[in-house]
């Protein structure tokens, strides 16, 4: 089994890097997903027998790597998935983008439509029927202009299926390595990470804030200089 990198844990919740290209829970390929491995990791560490109960709070792309949360009570499990519904869960992406985005700093609002059987989604009117609002707001850290290349911190405000890709893409600026809605880069990792998970910590109620940093290598360094 593929090891575990632990952020942070304690009795009532354990955060952990996804790496790219694992499932957040099972799907119809069966590969690894995060959610057996975090049951397994703590199967095994504190000789738990029979199932062992880990709650699925939220989820990210495939093949996005980056901070998730998981909850090792019931109890926790609840009041962290209440927390998302009542938007006190914050996330934050980084993404390295096509082309240079003027202004380099603005907020997206689109409505957005899951197409279920292709598995993707697009934006659409607001009137189309189970179109949903779909918002983010972006801040351009670098740009290079020798592979015209952006930088970019996301702050997502919905969690729409595939909601910065199809965002991103919408406004000319798709990401680099994105195979679905993406143009160069084809054949890489998308380069989308998300890097800091904000909430409330589900028994004591402070506040805590956790990062993860994308390794820099393979596309993380195309925006050094040249």
């Amino acid at each position: 089994m593929q090891e575990l990198k632990i952020l942070f844990e304690d009795n009532h919740i354990i955060v952990v890097e996804k790496k790219p290209n694992i499932p957040s829970q099972e799907d119809k390929t069966e590969d690894l997903d995060m959610l057996r491995m975090v049951k397994q990791y703590i199967k095994e560490k504190y000789h738990k027998p029979g199932n062992v109960y880990v709650g699925l709070i939220h989820r990210l792309d495939r093949p996005v790597g980056g901070v998730m949360v998981f909850a090792k009570t019931s109890k926790a499990g609840a009041r962290l998935s209440n927390q998302v519904r009542e938007k006190i869960f914050k996330k934050k992406y980084l993404a390295v983008v096509e082309g240079k985005i003027i202004p380099d700093h603005g907020l997206l609002e689109d409505y957005l439509y899951k197409d279920e059987r292709r598995n993707i989604s697009k934006v659409v009117s607001q009137d189309k029927k189970k179109a949903k609002l779909a918002k983010l707001s972006y801040q351009v850290i670098k740009y290079n202009p020798i592979k015209d290349l952006s930088l970019v911190e996301i702050d997502l405000y919905t969690g729409r299926h595939h909601q910065i890709r199809v965002q991103l893409s919408h406004f000319g600026h798709s990401i680099f390595g994105d195979q679905k809605y993406g143009r160069r880069g084809q054949g890489k990792q998308i380069a989308l990470w998300a890097y800091e998970l904000t909430l409330k910590h589900p028994i004591t109620q402070e506040e805590m804030t956790f990062q993860d940093w994308p390794e820099p290598i393979g596309t993380w360094c195309i925006l050094r200089e040249q």
